[in-house]
């Protein structure tokens, strides 16, 4: 190996009751795309939040070009040329592309010249195959979008090692190989990338090398050359992991209609367009589109948090329209959203209060005024055994959980009273391959208890081996279905394009 641009030499660090790393040692050479395993807390965002600049270690050293250096924020990082790119998006939703690329940078000095600097932010954006409107707000952009955005950031930051936490959560198989393209040329330009990512097939199509983590420690190194996502998975987790195969189920009736509903989306445009749909008890039906075409307003509209401008949605044959969200709920319609700290749960709220947001107002939690904390306990206790959620202890900061764990006390909380509908958002976005395996375990038992579900999701992979039918959306329109076990990823894919598969 050429000489390292940052090696990283017996980090530690740990937080109340929890040893995220434990005496790592990672040497990141030019000019490799360096893959970063492990499943939720292993200890890879605390690791690369301490080259971030974000944590400081309680003990190890971080070198650069072979000379010790020290990180005291992320200002001191950009300025030693690495930038990371977060699963939780670090963006203002009231400035435009163009200003969030430009916060916090040296250049320009004083006065901002939009129209230059927006052109310069589409010519990265261009070359790089990652385009977005720069005089868009964030606030009118998809997840996908954004996530683009946060990528930008950091290649108009001229960053020398680069750090992606899970880029591809948010992205199409299209997007992903437009972003593969982009990593192997900052690669070629003598740049590292280091790519953290729960997908294996994506691991071993990119990476130089493999770095796997477990329980804060290095458990193996390898190049996909020399090993196989089967083993890479049994590396991350330890023990072997079985797959579920999908259990036939012969769906109930119609718990579920949407019709002729259309939504008008945050930019102002018809978002969703006159979509019409079923969904019976004891199915799973997958939403497929590229981000930004609707799926996210269908979701809304449906679990009440986006009113239709036309059209009809229908709970076991009754008119819901004049129903909110606590009201849906209470109904029986869950609802599982995208953005798991922005809309699902509260980062400063330990773990009891989170997995009672739904139900704290109401008995047996609640008696009248009276706030039942033993009972509040119980529930969140119940739910971190079921669901395996990683936790210190209870009063914890949900913040202070990894990513896939707060999904998992997300996905819990919303699934522990058997609902009706189920309306699932990227369920799995962000978990490692054994807890992805047991959320689609959850599933599968839940539709096989009569549960209907509504499945959304980018990973083409998820929706044909979990869902029973797929949908697809395309500029706000359904533009086909399918039925899962019959159908094949170039077959979807054309639909998500808008072609006629």
């Amino acid at each position: 190996m050429r000489q390292p641009l940052v090696e990283l030499r017996g980090i530690v660090k740990t937080f109340p009751g929890v040893v995220a790393n434990a005496g790592i040692d990672l040497a990141i050479a030019p000019g490799e795309v360096l893959a970063l395993l492990g499943e939720n807390g292993a200890g890879k965002s605390t690791l690369m939040n301490i080259l971030a600049g974000l944590y400081r270690p309680d003990s190890g050293m971080i070198l650069f070009g072979g000379e010790p250096g020290d990180l005291h924020s992320p200002r001191d990082a950009i300025a030693r040329g690495i930038g990371m790119v977060h699963q939780h998006f670090r963006l203002i939703d009231a400035f435009t592309v163009t200003e969030n690329v430009l916060l916090g940078w040296y250049q320009p000095r004083f006065l901002l010249n939009t129209r230059a600097d927006a052109a310069r932010v589409a010519r990265i954006a261009e070359d790089h195959g990652l385009a977005v409107v720069p005089q868009a707000h964030i606030w009118q952009l998809s997840v996908g979008e954004r996530q683009r955005v946060e990528i930008l950031k950091m290649l108009y930051r001229d960053a020398r090692v680069l750090i992606l936490d899970e880029p591809t959560a948010v992205l199409t198989p299209q997007e992903v190989t437009l972003l593969f393209t982009a990593m192997r040329r900052i690669a070629r330009d003598g740049r590292s990338v280091v790519f953290i990512s729960h997908k294996l097939d994506e691991v071993m199509a990119i990476a130089d090398r493999i770095v796997v983590l477990r329980a804060g420690r290095v458990v193996g190194q390898t190049t996909p050359a020399e090993t196989t996502p089967r083993v890479l998975a049994q590396l991350m987790v330890g023990h072997e992991v079985e797959s579920r195969p999908r259990p036939a189920s012969v769906p109930g009736p119609t718990v579920l209609e949407v019709e002729g509903v259309s939504v008008i989306g945050d930019r102002g445009n018809v978002a969703l367009q006159d979509a019409r749909l079923e969904l019976r008890s004891g199915e799973i039906v997958g939403i497929a589109g590229v981000a930004g075409n609707g799926q996210r307003e269908l979701a809304e509209a449906i679990a009440g948090l986006r009113p239709p401008g036309a059209g009809h949605v229908r709970l076991d044959g009754r008119d819901i329209g004049g129903l909110g969200p606590r009201q849906r709920w209470a109904a029986g319609i869950a609802y599982i959203p995208e953005d798991r700290l922005g809309e699902g749960l509260v980062g400063a709220f330990d773990v009891i209060d989170n997995a009672v947001l739904r139900d704290y107002w109401s008995p047996p939690i609640s008696n009248g005024p009276f706030f039942k904390r033993a009972r509040a306990r119980a529930k969140a206790a119940g739910i971190v055994e079921r669901f395996r959620v990683r936790a210190p202890d209870l009063e914890a900061p949900v913040r202070h959980l990894s990513g896939g764990n707060q999904q998992r006390l997300l996905v819990g909380r919303e699934t522990w009273a058997r609902p009706t509908v189920l309306v699932a958002m990227h369920p799995t976005r962000g978990l490692d391959v054994d807890a992805t395996t047991a959320v689609h375990g959850y599933l599968h038992d839940l539709r096989a208890a009569g549960v209907a579900i509504l499945l959304v999701s980018e990973s083409l992979d998820e929706l044909l081996a979990v869902a029973d039918r797929v949908i697809v959306l395309h500029r706000g329109r359904i533009v086909g279905e399918r039925q899962a076990a019959a159908a094949t990823r170039e077959d979807i894919g054309l639909l998500m394009a808008g072609g006629l598969a």
